[in-house]
């Protein structure tokens, strides 16, 4: 079969000279045109049922979703194969039945036949192999702003970065309509949710047979952790989103350099998403399709598939970021005895030069990046960054240490709070070559939101929703920037990321943190007496709910076990025993990390937070470094029946003594029995629902825990 690469005969605008014209005049723009040249198969319906016959490899994959179970309303089953984005025509002899011809974008055979697959039940008018390449991403871009999809920011105060705004209904992960699909319910357990996969798959045919009919079907290979490392992993996703492309290029590592490391047979991840609005003949596009009432994100576990319908926000949409590197790599690490864990990842430097790696897990929005790249207020110290939000680790046979990488290549932060005062470091990253999603902008063309600076900015601003708003209005407190509003950006561009970053083989890592936002009961730091109890620590993580998840019950306690609730690709009380097998699986179970659990958001009685937080956490990280290096000085700790807690006097607390006075140290660090005993009883109760998964060592240091603080003991 003879396919065209078709060639771009409209000029491409700059997307600087379009930004006021987009932005504030209210002009309406017309769609970029692009003209194809496409060898379309005759014979439709036949021709295809034949070539399933000859290509028994795809025809299994067709069966999947039953994608030929009725007659295809349009000749696209096998449009041109082709780029609508390509700068120059070029011929793509692949014959169908001949995947290692020499002008393949790839010798894998598995791959060609799983993309020829998908492209039998999508429907796509076109399919474009995505290289990764900067000329392919600028015409994407510019695509987009033709569409009115992404906004050019001023260039003198934002270069090279775009605002988007979603659907005003797509614009969180959606918790509700995510499942695991396991073949038995069991396995996926009782914080997923869970359809029988069978009809799970009948579901996603109706919903994806012809969903990108009138659009192209982008493919790119991506690779979450450094291309070539021995902890990274390697996904295929097809998406109709043009925007998904651009972000996946920053989040992930995509392009030809991942099929070369893909060969002709390695593994892969196969990623599926639609944004679900197919375009008939004659229809207008909207920015920002979707198609939210059959929202869908579905994840088998035994095949390592992945399907996405319906939303474009990125959590749903990025289909290497929480599907694959937290669902189905929880799944993977879990069968290769490996953690793939909802984690940031920092280096931690002291006065002496001495570098520690330090993990640590809280739910979304409750500070991961923030602490990632923080600058210490402490004179001496240096915190750099190597991943804010997900990390996977694995043990060295040689030193019985965990290893850990970033598998990602991007930030997805959240915007909302974001400030030069909370986190500079954050804020230099994101001065050029950012994609904005869901934030205000401002007359002067650049981003805002709240958190950004005390005051809403001078003159008109457009808030997340397109409207409107300035200053004579009056201030409603109806935020201009959505609460998950998000910036995605290189970690290339951070001024503290580490320089093991990327480091194939991963950083050695110290110390595991645990936290969540707890106004009450929970003291500002303290250590678990061993790795056993530390994962008692992690399996009662509870957090007041955030807007990183839609729903409406915000600043709500959930348990949030690991802070991988939403996250955990099958049974929790099965993820429980996969931690607590660590020690068995090293030789010198002395080289595990050692757990800690922190609590920056405590109030006082008149609802305000008593520790300053944010550079000055710091003071806690250093607290952590002295445990480490002298584990027997008893002056830094008092043994209380949670763990070891600071002595007020062990924090060093030079240059902030004004904001802790008065009794706020004692009040920070204080054990109450009480209400710790009332956390136990909460803790049982949640963990009723994991049943006979539940482990029997939990059971115990539970127990343990309730008699140390009836009788008020130490650890």
């Amino acid at each position: 079969m003879l396919l065209l690469r078709p060639s771009i005969s409209a000029k491409l605008v700059s997307p600087s000279s379009l930004a006021s014209r987009l932005a504030f005049s209210g002009s309406s723009t017309s769609s970029r045109s692009f003209f194809y040249t496409s060898a379309l198969p005759k014979g439709g319906r036949a021709r295809a049922t034949n070539f399933l016959r000859t290509n028994p490899a795809v025809a299994s994959q067709v069966r999947l979703l039953g994608a030929v179970s009725k007659p295809v309303a349009r000749q696209t089953l096998f449009a041109s194969h082709t780029s609508p984005v390509s700068a120059s025509a070029t011929f793509h002899h692949l014959k169908v039945d001949d995947a290692h011809h020499e002008q393949a974008p790839t010798a894998h055979v598995k791959l060609i036949n799983w993309v020829r697959a998908q492209q039998s039940l999508l429907e796509p008018d076109n399919v474009h192999w995505c290289d990764g390449s900067q000329e392919e991403h600028d015409e994407l871009v510019a695509s987009m702003v033709e569409r009115g999809v992404m906004i050019p920011l001023n260039d003198k105060l934002r270069p090279g970065s775009y605002l988007t705004r979603t659907d005003p209904a797509d614009v969180a992960r959606s918790e509700s309509s995510t499942f695991i699909c396991s073949r038995h319910e069991i396995d996926a357990g009782p914080t997923n949710n869970w359809v029988d996969p069978d009809v799970m798959r009948v579901n996603l045919e109706k919903s994806f047979h012809g969903s990108m009919r009138g659009r192209t079907m982008y493919v790119i290979p991506f690779c979450m952790g450094p291309i070539g490392s021995p902890l990274s992993r390697i996904g295929v996703q097809v998406t109709d989103s043009p925007f998904v492309v651009v972000n996946m290029r920053i989040m992930t590592r995509i392009g030809q350099p991942v099929l070369n490391v893909l060969g002709r047979d390695k593994e892969f991840v196969p990623c599926v998403h639609s944004v679900g609005k197919p375009l008939e003949p004659g229809d207008k596009d909207v920015p920002w399709p979707c198609n939210i009432a059959e929202r869908k994100v579905v994840h088998f576990p035994e095949s390592r598939e992945i399907w996405s319908f319906g939303s474009g926000y990125g959590g749903n949409s990025l289909l290497g970021k929480k599907c694959l590197a937290l669902r189905i790599a929880s799944i993977m690490s879990r069968d290769e005895g490996s953690l793939a864990e909802h984690m940031l990842i920092l280096g931690l430097t002291s006065p002496a030069g001495k570098k520690y790696y330090v993990a640590a897990a809280f739910p979304s929005a409750c500070g991961k990046t923030n602490l990632a790249m923080m600058q210490p207020t402490l004179p001496g110290w240096k915190v750099q960054v190597v991943g804010d939000d997900i990390n996977w680790m694995k043990f060295s046979p040689q030193d019985s240490r965990l290893y850990a990488i970033n598998p990602e290549a991007g930030f997805f932060g959240v915007a909302p709070g974001t400030s030069a005062k909370t986190n500079p470091n954050a804020m230099e990253t994101i001065r050029e070559n950012t994609i904005f999603t869901n934030v205000a902008l401002t007359e002067q063309g650049d981003v805002w939101w709240e958190g950004m600076t005390k005051k809403r900015p001078e003159g008109k601003v457009i808030n997340w929703k397109g409207e409107l708003w300035d200053p004579s209005m009056g201030d409603d407190k109806t935020p201009l920037a959505h609460p998950n509003s998000r910036f995605t950006v290189s970690v290339d561009q951070c001024p503290a990321k580490d320089p093991a970053w990327d480091d194939p083989n991963g950083v050695p890592i110290s110390a595991i943190i645990f936290g969540g936002r707890r106004e009450t009961t929970v003291p500002l730091v303290f250590q678990t007496k061993d790795w056993n109890h530390g994962v008692l620590v992690g399996a009662t993580v509870a957090s007041e709910k955030t807007a990183a998840a839609e729903g409406a019950d915000v600043g709500q306690l959930r348990f949030d076990p690991f802070a991988m609730l939403p996250f955990a690709g099958y049974n929790m009380g099965d993820y429980f025993n996969h931690w607590l097998s660590m020690p068995d699986r090293v030789k010198d179970p002395s080289k595990l990390p050692k757990i800690f659990h922190v609590n920056w958001f405590r109030k006082d009685t008149d609802g305000k937070f008593m520790w300053p937080g944010f550079g000055d956490n710091s003071r806690v990280l250093k607290w952590i470094v002295d445990r480490l290096e002298n584990p027997e000085d008893k002056s830094l700790y008092e043994s209380t029946p949670i763990g070891f807690v600071p002595k007020p006097e062990s924090l060093d607390i030079s240059g902030i003594e004004n904001d802790v006075k008065g009794g706020v140290m004692e009040k920070l660090l204080k054990v109450d029995n009480e209400s710790y005993l009332s956390e136990v009883g909460k803790a049982r109760d949640y963990f009723e629902r994991f049943g006979k998964r539940f482990p029997n060592k939990l059971t115990k240091e539970l127990d343990d825990l309730e008699y140390r603080l009836l009788k008020n003991e130490g650890v």
